[in-house]
């Protein structure tokens, strides 16, 4: 006998373009506000780390408890996974040693084993099936590893030194074109939505990466040298103020019935 589903608003936003928008804009300021308090602030990329992973924790205890979705409070979590996945990625790419392809190798894996558990512990990995805590605690896990995977991939691929050297525009044009083709894909063939949702959200990540340190490097390494603070309190106003004045609607959720 198959089980039945009804449809809610879920606690998560509506895809719509105004999504991806300010999606990648959150990345971008994950990446000036990570730097910002590992690099400007001379804390280190632990210290960073164990800051936002504990802020982070915090922000999706609130997220989950919450009865339904609250703009302001989903967008402060994303805000959270992204600084947070930049000084982890930072960590595991120079802290420990393994450099760019190290680390971007092992948050893949890191990010696949989560999809996988998610999926043989629930059977679906679409956001129009978290209908329960635990869907939560595993969208927000795998959340948590795009966003630090999307940082080692766009500090790999824009690196002169250490990485492919593609600089910080040509590697927002590479990911900007991978989005590009996943957008084709989306309106042009019937790929699986949940696939081209997952690759999406990784590669708004090294985009946001790519063009936060092309704001804040030095002029001589390729950037604009702008303040990591002044960079980082923009996006966060541009952030809050998409939240303020376009309503953003609830995604509807598919709830299996019991």
């Amino acid at each position: 006998m198959q089980s039945e589903t009804r449809t809610i608003l879920g606690k998560v936003p509506e895809l719509t373009l105004l999504f991806w928008v300010i999606k990648i804009v959150a990345t971008t300021l994950g990446e000036t506000a990570g730097d910002a308090v590992t690099m400007s602030m001379s804390l280190g990329y632990l210290v960073g780390t164990a800051i936002f992973m504990a802020i982070f924790i915090g922000a999706v205890a609130a997220q989950i408890k919450a009865d339904k979705f609250h703009a302001p409070l989903f967008w402060f979590v994303i805000v959270a996974t992204t600084t947070a996945g930049t000084t982890l990625a930072d960590f595991f790419d120079r802290s420990l040693g393994i450099g760019y392809a190290g680390g971007a190798t092992l948050l893949a894996a890191m990010l696949a084993g989560s999809l996988l558990w998610w999926y043989r512990s629930l059977g679906s990995v679409s956001i129009n099936r978290i209908d329960s805590g635990k869907a939560e605690v595993f969208y927000w896990m795998t959340i948590m590893f795009s966003q630090t995977l999307g940082t080692a991939l766009g500090d790999w691929f824009a690196d002169p030194g250490k990485g492919l050297g593609l600089g910080y525009q040509g590697s927002a044009l590479v990911f900007a074109a991978g989005l590009a083709v996943i957008a084709t894909l989306y309106f042009w063939t019937r790929a699986s939505r949940t696939a081209l949702f997952w690759a999406a959200f990784i590669l708004t990540r090294p985009l946001g990466a790519a063009v936060g340190d092309f704001l804040d490097k030095p002029v001589a390494n390729g950037g604009l040298a702008m303040s990591r603070y002044s960079a980082s309190a923009c996006l966060a106003l541009f952030i809050v103020g998409c939240i303020v004045f376009v309503r953003q609607r609830a995604e509807r959720i598919e709830v299996r019935n019991t």
